[in-house]
């Protein structure tokens, strides 16, 4: 086996290799370096001359474009390639094996048959880039060390600025590493460089051997085998060890005499997520996967990646001026399939500016009206375009990025899309409630500009359920064990910043996030007390009046909070029956717990209800 390797690697290449004391990781690049048949193989070390070659190969390759300034450049997928591929994406299950309805899987012998066909001398005259990284920070109980197969510089330099170097934490674990493996392949390329044969589009996750494949496609959600693919590894990895892996934010709430509390989050799309990361006086460790273990009595929590996937629509000074500022900066950024101007300048729906009148995008060459083979108008850019830019690039960053041992939660926030039921913020009674009634009751609600249909409740707990690769119920009890036995639990919130009235107008102004954090953080430290109401603890008036101002320097009114905070009995009701339809009928092996705790907020509504109305301010309940 090594001296064919070191025939298809040559000299240089194997003696990087051969620094990393693992034979089973030689191995699989020996299996996958002869069945992908590469013209050229590169293994790419920490080094900065390797991370270079990377770069200048994107742009070489024709993947990614320089734009006018600089360290900017410009990727482009294929027209139909723009967003995770949902229907192809499986995980690989034996005969016999059956996951939830919500769980897409596939044959694991089938697929696999599958996918090695389609990928047979699928890199034939290309240069196959061999990478390194670590998932969490080096050198830690956290550090997950991950090697991808990729014949994309495109996708190995997004992955460069996304996540931690990790060659040498692969030297570091030597035969003590146990490492995800990702194979992609773009396939053959059409004129625009980007992946041609869509119809052999494939994304298969084989939990048994810790591999993922990915065939015949670009973008990054489908490519970049770190983020949500690696996900699916590590939620699996997780349960048989102890820990979890969440789709959640992690970010520094500041609070009095220069404290700081950790909180994650977890929000579907379009729920405020990426808005509450990067909220202004607050600092951010991560805004989309996080590590959460139990260590030393406590929840520490670590951001799994060093930069940020973000979705690049709506972003401008106004709303996001974090994110704006950094777009702006001379440094390290791919943007994709959003509109590059004949100036070598960008353009995305709802940036600064006029819409430029004519440039290059997602489709090629584009004019304001354009439309596409199906007689749709194109937009300026992609609803679904990117930036790709590493977190060091933010002025709020906190300073425990990297830290080896996590940061330790003090509070898990859960947000979904709601017009009518939950409060804009509520604490849980205890960590069983909490996650039962807020994680794994998450609901969110379809926007007109995302399906079609506006109002539409989509289940989805923890916001985790299109990555779960195991079983609902494990998942939820893996949840409610995790802090078993431990010193200091975190608190669980629910937030909802879509609340309306009866007129279909908002109860909340964008900004008042800001205040709702602040009060969670002083909770977590019991420097405030609350309002208990049938379904969790609400705050005192007085407690926001007094933040609304110190933060906003607002006024903020009796009435905006009695409208806010009312205990609306009907809809949680409602709520509490489309919960429970779900974990019947869906669901294999529920815990029983989940139906314990939701009969027993159902008797507490029902009681309140009989005492006070449908409709419930918080003066009644004090």
């Amino acid at each position: 086996m090594n001296n064919s390797l070191q025939q298809r690697l040559g000299d240089e290449g194997y003696n990087k290799l051969m620094k990393i004391n693992n034979p089973k990781l030689h191995e699989f690049i020996a299996k996958y370096v002869k069945h992908c048949n590469p013209d050229k193989v590169f293994i790419c070390t920490d080094a900065p001359e390797d991370i270079k070659y990377i770069q200048d190969a994107a742009i070489r390759n024709g993947e990614e474009i320089k734009l006018a300034t600089r360290g900017h450049t410009i990727h482009y997928d294929n027209y139909y390639d723009q967003a995770r591929d949902k229907a192809h994406t499986l995980i690989l299950v034996p005969s016999g094996v059956k996951l939830d309805s919500a769980i897409k899987t596939g044959n694991r012998e089938e697929c696999l048959n599958e996918i090695h066909k389609i990928m047979k001398d699928i890199m034939k005259g290309k240069e196959l880039y061999i990478r390194f990284f670590c998932l969490g920070p080096t050198n830690s109980e956290f550090s997950q060390p991950v090697v991808q197969l990729t014949d994309s510089a495109y996708v190995a330099h997004s992955e460069d600025i996304l996540y931690r170097q990790g060659f040498e934490e692969f030297v570091r674990q030597g035969l003590n590493a146990r490492f995800f493996k990702i194979v992609h392949s773009a396939g053959e390329l059409d004129g625009r460089n980007t992946s041609k044969n869509l119809d052999k589009r494939r994304i298969y996750i084989n939990l048994e051997d810790d591999i993922v494949y990915s065939a015949n496609t670009q973008y990054g959600g489908n490519t970049i085998g770190l983020k949500k693919l690696s996900m699916r590894l590590a939620i699996n990895r997780g349960l048989k060890e102890g820990w979890l892996t969440e789709h959640m934010l992690v970010m520094g709430i500041h609070g009095p005499n220069n404290r700081v509390t950790y909180f994650t989050g977890a929000f579907p799309s379009l729920c405020g997520k990426t808005s509450t990361s990067m909220l202004d006086n607050e600092t951010i460790v991560g805004d989309d996967i996080a590590y959460l273990r139990k260590k030393e009595g406590e929840v520490r929590a670590v951001n799994v990646e060093s930069g940020v996937f973000g979705i690049i629509m709506g972003i401008n000074s106004k709303d996001d001026p974090g994110i704006w500022k950094a777009l702006h900066t001379p440094t390290e950024i791919i943007f994709s399939n959003i509109l590059m101007t004949p100036e070598k300048g960008v353009h995305w729906i709802g940036k600064d500016g006029e819409i430029p009148l004519k440039g290059h995008n997602h489709f090629g060459e584009w004019h304001i009206g354009k439309k596409d083979k199906e007689g749709k108008e194109i937009t300026v850019s992609h609803r679904n375009a990117r930036f790709t830019i590493a977190l060091e690039n933010f002025s709020n960053l906190d300073p425990t990025l990297h830290d080896p041992e996590g940061v330790k939660v003090g509070g898990i926030v859960y947000g979904g899309r709601d017009s009518d039921t939950w409060a804009p913020i509520e604490e849980s009674f205890d960590w069983t409630h909490g996650i039962i009634t807020k994680g794994a009751s998450l609901e969110s609600e379809t926007t007109a500009a995302t399906l079609g249909q506006e109002g539409v409740r989509k289940f989805n707990l923890m916001s985790n359920l299109d990555f779960l690769s195991i079983p609902i119920s494990k998942y939820i009890q893996a949840n409610l064990d995790l802090t078993k036995d431990l010193k200091r639990t975190p608190l669980i919130f629910s937030v909802n910043y879509f609340l309306k009235d009866k007129e279909g107008d908002f109860l909340n102004e964008k900004t008042d996030k800001k205040v709702w954090y602040k009060w969670a953080e002083l909770r977590v430290h019991n420097d405030v007390e609350s309002i208990e109401t049938p379904t969790g603890r609400i705050p005192k008036y007085e407690d926001l009046k007094m933040l609304f101002k110190k933060v906003l320097n607002r006024d903020y009114s009796v009435e905006d909070y009695n409208k806010q905070f009312m205990v609306r009995v009907p809809e949680h009701l409602a709520k509490i029956d489309r919960i429970k339809k779900v974990y019947e009928t869906q669901v294999i092996d529920t815990p029983k717990i989940l139906f314990e705790i939701l009969e027993a907020q159902r008797q507490r509504l029902n009681e309140a209800q009989k005492k006070y109305g449908d409709y419930i301010t918080p003066d009644k309940l004090v």
